[in-house]
Order: C-alpha cells, then structure tokens, then sequence
C-alpha cells in the first residue's frame, strides 16, 4: 500500500486545523472560506481586509507554488510526470461548478471549511446538520457520477 497520499492527507488536514486555530486564537476569526471570500468581493475593503487578503493569497500560494516546483513538493495528480491534474470536464464545467458552490455556500451560510472545520470544534448543531448535508451530497454525486452516468475516477 502507498501510503504518501494517506500522508499527504493527514499533513494536509493539520496544516488546515492548525491555521483555523491560529486565526481563533490570533484574531477571533472564524476560517471560514467563504465567508472570508465573500467578503472581500461583496464589501468594500476595510481596516480588518488585509488579514482576509493575505489568508486568500496563502490559499492561492499554495497550488502555484506545487506547480512551479514541478511536483517536487508532492503530486496531487495522481499520475507520473504531472503535477495537477486536468480538469475532467473541461474549464467551461468547472467554471459552472465553481458558481454552483458558490450558490450552495450562500445557500448553506457556510463552507465546508467553516461548517466542517470550524463549526464540528465548537459543537454548532447548524454546522453538524451542514456537514452531514455535505456529506450526504456527496456520497450520492460520486454514486450518480461513477455508476449511473459512467464518469469519474
């Protein structure tokens, strides 16, 4: 069994934690993305802006930084010789599914990241009901995806 992507799971999920805690523990902030996101696009800027800039250029950072290594940090792609993978269906599907979280984000006042992450730690009952819809979704998209219309990995 190869277990790098298991670590690269795990180093993943604690820098996450660990970053979430340092923004509770630093500001009083929730890591919650997109709130963090959507603030900076639907306000005009504030004193408290810069934080929520420079967390958005980490997140940005990161990928950008795995490529102009070319994999030598780690390959999120799952295939020798690339580093990220391409998207399976086309820019124009992830354009569309990258507004539709945008919707469901709105929608769920919330992210995964700030529901799941965040949320779960401080024992919110919105954000358990949150997560396991997220859940839920997603066991069923990979189910339609892989057995019925015949798509995905």
């Amino acid at each position: 069994m190869d277990w790098s992507a298991s670590l690269q799971g795990l180093v993943g999920g604690v820098l996450i934690g660990l970053s979430a805690v340092w923004l509770m523990a630093t500001l009083g902030r929730i890591a919650g993305i997109s709130g963090i996101v959507g603030s900076l696009v639907t306000t005009l800027p504030k004193g408290d802006s810069a934080w929520r800039v420079a967390f958005v250029l980490g997140l940005i950072s990161g990928p950008l930084l795995l490529m102009l290594t070319g994999g030598g940090l780690g390959n999120v792609a799952g295939e020798p010789g690339e580093v990220v993978g391409q998207p399976a269906g086309g820019v124009g599907l992830m354009l569309v599914a990258g507004l539709l979280v945008g919707v469901g984000t709105g929608l769920g006042s919330g992210c995964t990241s700030g529901h799941g992450v965040c949320g779960l730690a401080r024992l919110s009952p919105r954000s358990m009901v949150a997560t396991a819809t997220f859940l839920a979704c997603a066991i069923v998209t990979v189910y339609v995806v892989r057995h019925v219309i015949g798509g995905g990995a």
